[in-house]
């Protein structure tokens, strides 16, 4: 079983590659769900090299605020590609924001 820190870094390479794959459209403004994807992945990327580093006991009080944040950017973006009919890229960014609850409620 992966421990937080794993965890947590799998999420941020997941929240990255998925913010990629946004912009592989070839549009020279990124639509503002895509945006709230990258906002959301810059956020988290700010943490993943020190995760490793924070001690057990200070996790939840370091990642809690950064998970949250990018847990509201990101079902921003799920409302925002719903609304502009990409039905199958809000189901991806849902996947994203199950993983956040799922590493929210190990903490």
């Amino acid at each position: 079983m992966m421990n937080v820190s794993e965890r947590y870094r799998e999420l941020v390479d997941e929240v990255m590659g998925f913010a990629r794959s946004l912009q592989g459209n070839g549009e020279a403004e990124p639509a503002r769900s895509h945006r709230q994807v990258q906002e959301a992945a810059a956020a988290l990327d700010e943490y993943r090299e020190l995760v490793g580093e924070i001690p057990r006991i200070k996790l939840e009080a370091k990642l809690t605020p950064v998970l949250l944040k990018s847990h509201a950017q990101l079902d921003r973006a799920r409302l925002l590609l719903e609304e502009e009919g990409a039905a199958d890229l809000a189901a991806g960014v849902w996947q994203l924001e199950q993983k956040i609850y799922r590493l929210l409620n190990e903490l």
